[in-house]
Formats: C-alpha cells, sequence, structure tokens
C-alpha cells in the first residue's frame, strides 16, 4: 500500500517540479525577451542606413557603458547588411559576431544561441530606408545569468526529489501501519471466532468512523449466522424428532404383530397403523423436501395468472379434497391478471387453507376472498377458528412450529406448512400480512403486484 502510494506520489511531485522549473524557465526568458524588445525600440529610431552609410540620430548612444562593458546584463548591437556582413558592432562583441538569421526578421521572437562561450538571447529587425531594405539591426543579451540560475533550480529539484520521495515513504509506511492495525486487530479477532463460539463479537473501534462502521456490519452478519446456526440445530432437532415418533409407532406396531399370532382383523388393524406411520413420514419427507428446494435459490417461472378463475378452481379443489365448504368472493366486478408464479401461489394457498380448516371448526366458515387497490390484487383467506395468541405471531413461520391448545394438546400437524409459504412468498415477491385474535379466527392476506 505504500509503495503503490509513494509511486503515485512521486509521479505527482515530478510533475509539480515539472511545473516549477517550466514556470521559472518561462517567467526568465520572457523577462529577457521583454529587456531585448525594449532595445530594439529604442535603437530602431536612432539608427538609419542610408546608401549602405549607417547614420545615427544621437552618436552618443552608441558610448553608453552598457554597449562597452561585458559584465552587469551586457547589451549587444551590431549592424549587418543584406548579405549579413557586418558593418558595426558595439564594442563589448569585441572579436566575436551576432548570428545573423534573415529569415527571423521581424517575427517578433528571441532565441538563444552560442556567441563565444556563452549563450545570448537575440533579437533582430530589418532596416529600411525610403522603402528600400538596406540592412539589419542585431540586438543581445547575456543568458549566463538565467542560465545559471535555471540549472541552479534544476539541481536543488533533482536533489530535493529523492528526499522528498524517501521521507514521503517513509511517512505514509508509518501512517499506513498505524491504519491497518484497527483492521489488523479485527482480523485476529475474527479468526478466533469459528462454529463453537458464533456468540463473540469484534470489539468496536470509536475512533474511526470507517472501521466502526465495519466491525458493526461484521457483528451483524455474525449475529446472523449465529441465528442461521441456531435455527439450523432446532430444524435438524425437531425434523429428528418428527421423524422418531411415526418410526416408533411403526416399529412397535411391527414388533406386536411378530409376537404370537394374531386375528385377521388384528392384522388389518396393525397394518393400518403402521401404513398410517409411513404416510406421516412421506408427508414430512415431502415437505421437508419442498422446504429445501424453496431454499436452495430462485426456481420462480411467472406467467399470466387471472386471479378470480384461478382462486374460484382452488376454492372448488379444496372443497372436495377436504369435504368443507370453502366459500370464494370476490370485491372485484371485472378480470384481474397478474404476472406470477402458479405453482407457488397454488402452494401458498393450499397450506393456508389446509392451515384455515384444520384450525376451525366443521359448521365454521373457511372464506378465500380476493380484490384490488390500486395496481395491487390482495387474496385473503379468513377462518373464524381457534385465532393465533400475540405472543406466538412473531414464530408461526418457524419450521415446526405449533402453538399448544389451551389443554397443552399440539396441533395436529409438521409445523412446516407456514415455513413453505413464507419462502415461496418472499421467492415470488409477494407481501403476507397476518391478522389475528385469540379465539376468534385469523385471516393471512397476501398481495400481488397486478400486471400491466
Amino acid at each position: 500500500m505504500a509503495r503503490r502510494l509513494t509511486a503515485v506520489t512521486a509521479f505527482l511531485v515530478l510533475i509539480v517540479f515539472a511545473l516549477i522549473y517550466w514556470v521559472v524557465e518561462l517567467t526568465v526568458v520572457n523577462r529577457i525577451d521583454q529587456e531585448i524588445q525594449l532595445e530594439l525600440d529604442k535603437h530602431k529610431g536612432q539608427i538609419f542606413l542610408v546608401d549602405g552609410q549607417i547614420k545615427f540620430l544621437h552618436k552618443g548612444e552608441w558610448q553608453e557603458e552598457e554597449h562597452r562593458q561585458i559584465q552587469l546584463k551586457p547589451i549587444f548591437i551590431e549592424i549587418v547588411d543584406m548579405e549579413g556582413n557586418s558593418m558595426d558592432r558595439s564594442p563589448n562583441l569585441r572579436e566575436n559576431h551576432l548570428s545573423f538569421f534573415p529569415d527571423r526578421a521581424n517575427s517578433g521572437k528571441a532565441w538563444t544561441v552560442k556567441l563565444g562561450a556563452e549563450e545570448v538571447r537575440q533579437m533582430q529587425i530589418l532596416l529600411t530606408n525610403a522603402g528600400q531594405n538596406e540592412g539589419y539591426l542585431l540586438i543581445a543579451q547575456s543568458f549566463e545569468d538565467a542560465r545559471h540560475i535555471l540549472t541552479n533550480l534544476r539541481n536543488i529539484l533533482l536533489l530535493l526529489y529523492p528526499g522528498i520521495l524517501i521521507s514521503l515513504f517513509l511517512t505514509m509506511r508509518y501512517l499506513a501501519g498505524k491504519s491497518i492495525q484497527p483492521i489488523q486487530q479485527i482480523i485476529d479477532q475474527t479468526n478466533q471466532i469459528s462454529q463453537t463460539n458464533l456468540n463473540q463479537r469484534v470489539s468496536t473501534q470509536e475512533t474511526n468512523e470507517e472501521i466502526s462502521a465495519l466491525t458493526q456490519s461484521i457483528n451483524q452478519l455474525l449475529q446472523r449466522l449465529e441465528k442461521a446456526m441456531v435455527r439450523e440445530k432446532q430444524f435438524t432437532s425437531d425434523a429428528s424428532h418428527e421423524l422418531r415418533t411415526p418410526l416408533s409407532v411403526l416399529r412397535g406396531t411391527l414388533e406386536v404383530l411378530i409376537r404370537k399370532p394374531r386375528t385377521q382383523e388384528e392384522y388389518v388393524q396393525k397394518i393400518q397403523t403402521a401404513l398410517g406411520s409411513i404416510d406421516k413420514m412421506s408427508e414430512l419427507t415431502n415437505q421437508l423436501l419442498t422446504l429445501a428446494r424453496v431454499e436452495n435459490g430462485p426456481n420462480i417461472i411467472k406467467e399470466e395468472i387471472e386471479l378470480i378463475t384461478f382462486l374460484e378452481e382452488i376454492a372448488d379443489e379444496k372443497s372436495q379434497e377436504s369435504g368443507r365448504k370453502v366459500r370464494f368472493e370476490t370485491e372485484s366486478g371485472t378480470p384481474i391478471y397478474l404476472m406470477s408464479s402458479e405453482k407457488s401461489l397454488r402452494i401458498i394457498l393450499s397450506n393456508l387453507l389446509d392451515n384455515a380448516i384444520k384450525y376451525s371448526g366443521p359448521d365454521q366458515d373457511v372464506i378465500l376472498r380476493t380484490g384490488r387497490e390500486g395496481n395491487r390484487a390482495f387474496i385473503a383467506v379468513k377462518d373464524q377458528g381457534l385465532g393465533i395468541s400475540e405472543e406466538s405471531k412473531g414464530s408461526v413461520f418457524d419450521p415446526f412450529f405449533r402453538e399448544q391448545q389451551v389443554g397443552g394438546e399440539p396441533i395436529q400437524g409438521m409445523g412446516l406448512g407456514l415455513a413453505i409459504v413464507q419462502k415461496l412468498a418472499e421467492e415470488a415477491q409477494i407481501q403476507i400480512e397476518l391478522e389475528s385474535e385469540k379465539g376468534k379466527g385469523t385471516q393471512f392476506t397476501l398481495w400481488l403486484q397486478i400486471a400491466d
């Protein structure tokens, strides 16, 4: 991490140093060019070429100290004819000559050239007389001081660059180590948590909001895992218990049959008892397989359903199957179409209707009602039976949960129907609402999205 940050920082610092050098160089060069331009503006009105002869407006100007001395930002001046032959030059040039570039006349730009052993910035303009080109005025200024400044700046930046990088690397390595220290503590604590101690939690780091949020997320995950493990253990225990009871009955019945000869009626009775146990195990196994298939992942195939016709068929089938009247009611005068899984919806309604029939008396009505509110349709399964107590409402969807009757006897059944209903409803994106009052009945309401 520190290496990556250092590499990125090194690139950024390199760009900053390059910009600093470029800005300083541009500023220095522009300053010198402005001074040269001022000299050009001052001298171009004082020097003329007439028929190859140099004329000065003020001869004394030519004798100024800046043209005779080499030190203290000297200005070099030279006049050449159209072929570049020197006609006159300032004394400080001595035996040297300024470079002549006829194609750069009147370009308004300066350039860096060599004058003997040193560098100068030079500009030139065309000299005319009566509309005729007579020669060129060349002016230059020493670039040595500027070059010395730029060289020193470059060397300083090159020396600072590795020092800054080393300092940044060490600083970021230290800070990175400090920043990941809480994460390392979290890693150490989570590595100590296993299946046997899922109740342990990672200590919260209050000094850092991000680390604190991470710790809370891990603790919430551990809490969900712990609850899932508890449910799994409870589910396994309950399933084993439910299977053990019919197996015990089946084994006891068969042992009774083989102890001594029996009459035909006794054989029939015992065999029917054994078959009942087998049927109970088959029903439990089928429900467990259904629950397992639902929990293994979504396998919903949605199709268009006309709800009123579909529910009428469900009510008739359940009435014939159970021998109890299931009354169908609709609050909609027009067909209701929705996209859902017919198979899942059929299983959900079958389990809800089975519960309604089982928890209500033979003379009490079981109602299957439907209607629509806005862009949603509802399906209500209502009975007038035993009802569910307030403390049990939060557990009715748990596998193998069965509410006790007043006398303490459990309601007959496996306790898996509503667990299957909830799983299938979640998979099909169906919302379930439960309304119940002890001794007055229960109503389960399903809410489904109407097809466009």
